[in-house]
């Protein structure tokens, strides 16, 4: 056989492992996202009361990436060139496997909003199970008054701490497995000052009426702070957005110029500059806005 007809076989065998062996690679990564990822963030729904199947997230979340993937991609790149397949496959696979986290990102944005709500609400209920102990109620009962209210998330949580007392849950067990599940600073200062009233004898009524006047100043004096600092985080978000804005404004006005400048070693190291600058601005803003009380 002549040698230049060999020389495209190998060519397409090569191509033909490599296209075989990315496939694999991409389906034993979905399979362990599937297994680990999803499993384990459909557990964290079902923590907050929100029961969605695995399969389901799994579905959602490779339907976004895919989406995001073709977005870039025909954003980014071509197939007129193969340096422009490169990048757009690039840029896509890079906004694809981000997206795929968003499941995880939109539980984080879920837990901590219930969370914040579940802090608003203890205020109340603390007042509530002080009035309770006072009229004779134990400890439990007033567990079962904020039960009885039925203001999710706090009814929630405390109706699953209920039930694992009845289950045969240790009363301290159980008020370990309701700190960990909403993990609040404030939940916490009550969980350890009815452990410390257990062991020692306080009164618990008292305790309930400081703490709950700790939080109503804690909460006002967060607002305040927000306030206060709501034009460092604009200037944040307009610093962080500006630059993607111009570059995709670039792009749409002259596109060759900026695929020019992106291709180019000087482009491609400026670029990255920008991104490390932007990344360490936001973190060095994010720093000062939050402060802790």
């Amino acid at each position: 056989m002549p040698l230049n007809h060999l020389i495209p076989g190998l060519y397409m065998v090569c191509f033909g492992g490599l296209a075989y062996y990315i496939i694999h690679a991409f389906r034993d990564g979905m399979e362990t996202y599937n297994r680990i990822h999803t499993e384990e963030t459909a557990r964290q729904f079902a923590d907050i009361f929100l029961f969605i199947p695995p399969r389901r997230i799994s579905e959602l979340a490779w339907s976004a990436a895919i989406a995001a993937f073709l977005l870039f991609f025909f954003l980014a790149g071509n197939f007129s060139s193969p340096a422009g397949t490169i990048r757009g496959g690039v840029i896509g696979a890079l906004a694809g496997g981000l997206t795929l986290n968003f499941p995880r990102w939109y539980l984080g944005m879920l837990k901590r909003r219930r969370r914040e709500k579940f802090n608003e609400q203890l205020v109340d209920a603390l007042m509530t199970m002080s009035n309770a102990l006072r009229s004779g109620s134990s400890i439990t009962q007033t567990f079962e008054h904020i039960v009885r209210q039925n203001m999710p998330p706090i009814s929630q949580e405390f109706n699953l701490f209920l039930q694992e007392m009845r289950l045969g849950v240790r009363f301290e067990e159980a008020l370990g497995n309701l700190d960990a599940r909403v993990n609040s600073e404030d939940l916490t200062i009550m969980i350890r000052a009815i452990e410390i009233a257990r062991q020692t004898g306080g009164n618990l009524t008292e305790v309930f009426d400081k703490i709950s006047a700790m939080i109503r100043e804690r909460m006002r004096i967060q607002k305040r702070i927000m306030a206060l600092t709501s034009q460092g985080r604009l200037q944040g978000i307009v610093v962080g957005i500006m630059p993607v804005f111009l570059v995709t404004a670039m792009f749409v006005l002259d596109s060759e110029m900026m695929i020019s400048f992106f291709t180019a070693p000087v482009g491609i190291i400026i670029a990255a500059a920008a991104v490390i600058l932007e990344v360490a601005g936001a973190l060095m803003i994010r720093k000062i806005i939050n402060i802790d009380i």
